[in-house]
């Protein structure tokens, strides 16, 4: 039997084990992923998975913190092109230390963090309210918000071939007639963020061909876009522009480094932040397109909710 990737009422309360009526309530009172374009609720299979596991509490913890064993520092979470070439200035300024990338997606990287696998959890999971990023999800996955740096603000976007032959303008062009996309993974950032915008202008994921086909890294989109595999994919401008491609832009995103607090001045975590404010990492930066530094190291906090 194949695997269904749209639940209609009556499937997706018998996957929760709840009365139909439940469903409905869920939807309003707590944020069950549902969208009502055909008339009649539909539920994405994969985001109501993704759904149920968010409301999972009391996580057990692990007993041993992770230590930055002979000055090895251990970063997981979203993929990112700068982060790489920092990473390796890192090690190649610092030979004492060593520092290491888990490519998990924001969301692996957050919980990555909770299993103390981790030392920093690179993010950009953009909240419902479309303004905040991270901290309703790190709040939701560790019970509690972590310290949060900003490493940078990078634009997203689709990345489509050199002059865009199809004429792409906008995610709704994803889905004509003929049009074939690459995606990221489950638990991105960019994805969630793809999803937002085929919701917004009435678009299924499932309906676009090659919307399941998941690539690992931003350039690995541009790679299946350079070969003409592809139409398009979601993805940052320095991908782009390392390639020689064409870039749709749709917003500008925060990226940010989430650590634990008791972990916040271990020396080697302190020794990386403090590159952040250093020349060589600015050149590195100013050699790449679509990335903004001026929030770079700086501490970042919730945005507290205007009250009338």
């Amino acid at each position: 039997m194949a695997h269904k990737t749209l639940f209609n009422t009556r499937e997706v309360a018998q996957f929760l084990n709840i009365n139909e009526k439940m469903v409905y309530s869920l939807i309003a009172d707590k944020g069950l992923p549902a969208t009502k374009a055909t008339g009649k609720w539909l539920f994405p299979r994969h985001l109501v998975e993704q759904w149920l596991e968010n409301q999972t509490i009391n996580y057990p913890k692990t007993a041993d913190p992770l230590l930055a064993h002979q000055g090895l520092m251990v970063i997981a979470g979203s993929n990112d092109i700068l982060l790489d070439h920092t990473i390796s200035l890192f090690n190649q300024l610092y030979p004492d230390h060593v520092a290491v990338f888990g490519n998990l997606g924001s969301l692996g990287g957050i919980r990555a963090l909770r299993r103390n696998l981790c030392h920093i959890a690179s993010s950009h999971l953009l909240q419902e309210d479309e303004q905040e990023y991270n901290f309703g999800f790190a709040q939701e996955e560790l019970g509690r918000i972590p310290g949060v740096i900003n490493f940078c603000r990078r634009e997203q976007g689709l990345i489509v071939p050199k002059g865009n032959p199809n004429q792409i303008e906008g995610v709704a062009d994803l889905g004509a007639r003929g049009m074939r996309m690459v995606n990221r993974a489950l638990g991105t950032g960019t994805r969630l963020l793809l999803d937002s915008e085929l919701t917004r202008v009435g678009l299924q994921g499932p309906e676009i061909e090659g919307y399941d086909r998941e690539v690992a890294r931003h350039l690995d989109v541009g790679v299946e876009v350079l070969s003409g595999r592809t139409h398009a994919g979601p993805g940052i401008r320095a991908v782009a522009g390392l390639l020689d491609l064409d870039f749709i832009p749709l917003r500008w995103e925060r990226f940010d480094f989430l650590i634990l607090k008791e972990r916040f001045f271990d020396k080697v975590l302190q020794r990386f932040l403090g590159l952040l404010s250093e020349p060589p990492f600015h050149r590195l930066a100013q050699e790449l397109e679509g990335y903004d530094l001026q929030s770079c190291g700086k501490m970042v906090f919730p945005v507290e909710p205007d009250h009338p």
